[in-house]
C-alpha cells in the first residue's frame, strides 16, 4: 500500500514514514503544499491509497491542497494531520473534502488503524455538488441551495448534512453519525445529533414544506433522494 505525506516537519515526516514501513506501507514524503498537490493529482490514478496532509504547510495549505484535489476529481481518501485542534478547523476540513482528521500529537496505533480504515473504504468517486431533488450541496464552495434560494448554514450543520446526502437514502445510526461529524474524542450524548437535525429541518425543510430528512424510529435518520 503507497502513502503520500505532506508534512513541513521533515523530522516527524520521516518518523512516520519509517514507523509506517514496518506496518507495511510505502511512503512518499513531501514537505511543501505546492508539491503535495502536484504529487496529490499528477502521479498516475490510484498511485496512492491515502494522502496524509498537515494544515499548515508552506507554499499553500492544507485545505487548499485537499479542495483542489476534490476540484481535480481526485477522490484518494485524505487525513488530515494538524496541530490546530478546534471544532471549526475539523469541520473546515470536512467540508473541503477530507475523510478524517487527527491532531498532533497523535497515537501511532490511532494513525495506523485510521489509514486502515480509510483505505477498506476506498476511493468511491463523489460528485462535484451532491443533489436530492431540488436540494443542492456544493462541497468545494460550500454552498447549500434549496431551488433557487441559498441557504446558510454552520459548518457543523454543513457537515451532517454532507454526510446525509452522499448517503441518501441509507439510514443513519446516530453513533455512526457522530463518529463521522464530530471529533472522534467525542464523549457526549449522541442526541446531541437530535439538536441538529431540527437545525437543519428549520432551514432545508420547513419553509419550504419538505420532509427531506427523516426519522427513523430506533435506529437514527435518512435523507429522501428526492429531496422531501
Amino acid at each position: 500500500m503507497r502513502l503520500l505525506l505532506v508534512d513541513d516537519e521533515a523530522g516527524l515526516a520521516e518518523m512516520i514514514r519509517d514507523g509506517l514501513a514496518v506496518e507495511g506501507f510505502t511512503t512518499d514524503l513531501v514537505y511543501n503544499g505546492v508539491d503535495g498537490l502536484w504529487a496529490a493529482t499528477e502521479e498516475p490514478h490510484g498511485a496512492y491509497d491515502a494522502v496524509m496532509l498537515d494544515i499548515m504547510l508552506p507554499g499553500m495549505s492544507g485545505y487548499e491542497v485537499c479542495r483542489r484535489m476534490r476540484q481535480r476529481e481526485v477522490w484518494t481518501p485524505v487525513l488530515m494531520l494538524t496541530a490546530k485542534d478546534g471544532d471549526y478547523d475539523e469541520a473546515d476540513a470536512l467540508d473541503l473534502g477530507a475523510d478524517d482528521y487527527l491532531t498532533k500529537p497523535f497515537s501511532f496505533v490511532v494513525l495506523v488503524a485510521r489509514l486502515r480504515a480509510l483505505i477498506r473504504r476506498g476511493a468511491p468517486e463523489r460528485p462535484v455538488v451532491l443533489a436530492a431533488g431540488d436540494l443542492l450541496l456544493d462541497p468545494v464552495q460550500r454552498r447549500v441551495t434549496r431551488g433557487e434560494d441559498e441557504i446558510p448554514v454552520t459548518p457543523r450543520e454543513f457537515a451532517l448534512l454532507e454526510l446525509l446526502m452522499r448517503r441518501a437514502g441509507d439510514v443513519m445510526a446516530k453513533t455512526a453519525i457522530v463518529e463521522s461529524v464530530w471529533d472522534a474524542n467525542f464523549d457526549g450524548d449522541a442526541n446531541i445529533v437530535e439538536v441538529y437535525v431540527g437545525y437543519l429541518r428549520k432551514k432545508i425543510d420547513h419553509p419550504y414544506g419538505r420532509s427531506a430528512i427523516r426519522t427513523v424510529r430506533g435506529v437514527g435518520y435518512r435523507l429522501d433522494p428526492d429531496g422531501g
